[in-house]
């Protein structure tokens, strides 16, 4: 294994040949990665190490998952080689081959290093909001909110670089492996979590903010009456609940909760809550209650307005 890498091993920075000495050295008896990292300062630096390290560590439980685990994470140099490898084999069929998709993944994500930076942001926004995520390898290989997010960053560039018909091809292809309908225009924040993601659907001209948490079943929608710009505004730090449908060019404002099952057709204002069908403000329009400062897309409580929208008792 160690000789396969080292026939690449050329032209790459100090940090590149630490992460290349840590999985050369992954099945190596006794070795521990905590004595050999040194070099990064912040969560979102470590991410790619943590990832290795975990991988080691899954590989000890389960040395059946060893070749899986070495063509999707410890044979890649970087995070941007390992996503584009999940994705190309996540997203090709027989007749769309992984080599093909890979080439091009790993094209836009050399060319545009901030993409991989929403990916990091991405990983580290699953594991701290979402409980049944029991580490970042487990969401980079299995979840398919973050891997389609994912995807859709790259059509999104592909989009703005008029590329729209790969684009439309890799949307295409993310709704039929993973039911999640983002299209390439639409655009989104980073530290996203999409909560099991089944059916949610996003509209060409929707922004989605940072640090929003959108459950399944939810769609950006437009009302079917307009044309241009005539999806949602997601403001930042916003917790959309499952079975949810926002229509229209209306805003959600910063720090907005919107309840499970809600239709919502009107602007909602930032830190307050919404729900029903249709939506209607907890507290009422001229005095809405108002939502602490921890934005609910992080707090990621989604029933303690329902005391106080209900009187209805189990």
């Amino acid at each position: 294994m160690a000789t396969c890498i080292d026939t690449c091993r050329t032209g790459k920075t100090q940090e590149d040949d630490c992460r290349f000495y840590c999985t050369k050295n992954f099945f190596r008896p006794g070795y521990s990665l905590n004595r050999k990292i040194h070099h990064t300062q912040t969560e979102e630096d470590d991410v790619w190490i943590k990832m290795l390290e975990e991988a080691m560590s899954d590989v000890e439980q389960e040395p059946i998952l060893s070749d899986y685990y070495y063509a999707s994470i410890t044979s890649h140099r970087s995070l941007a080689s390992a996503l584009a490898h999940i994705l190309s084999v996540k997203l090709s069929n027989s007749n769309l081959q992984s080599k093909t998709l890979f080439e091009l993944f790993i094209s836009v994500l050399e060319e545009r290093p901030e993409i991989i930076e929403s990916t990091k942001r991405d990983l580290i926004a699953v594991k701290e909001r979402d409980p049944a995520c029991i580490s970042y390898v487990h969401c980079f290989l299995g979840f398919k909110g973050f891997l389609a997010c994912q995807a859709h960053r790259i059509a999104h560039q592909l989009w703005k670089q008029k590329r729209k018909i790969v684009a439309l091809l890799i949307q295409n292809r993310v709704s039929e492996a993973f039911a999640v309908d983002v299209h390439p225009g639409a655009e989104i924040g980073k530290g996203i979590l999409l909560d099991h993601a089944t059916g949610v659907v996003i509209g060409e001209t929707a922004v989605v903010g940072d640090n929003v948490s959108i459950l399944h079943g939810v769609t950006l929608g437009g009302t079917g009456k307009q044309s241009g710009d005539r999806h949602p505004k997601i403001g930042d730090g916003v917790l959309i609940g499952a079975g949810t449908c926002i229509l229209g060019n209306i805003k959600i404002g910063e720090g907005a909760k919107i309840g499970s099952g809600s239709v919502v057709v009107k602007d909602v204002p930032p830190r307050t809550t919404a729900v029903g069908n249709p939506a209607r403000l907890i507290g009422g329009k001229e005095n809405p209650r108002k939502l602490d400062k921890v934005p609910p897309g992080l707090r990621m409580d989604q029933t303690s307005y329902i005391t106080e929208w209900s009187d209805y008792v189990i």
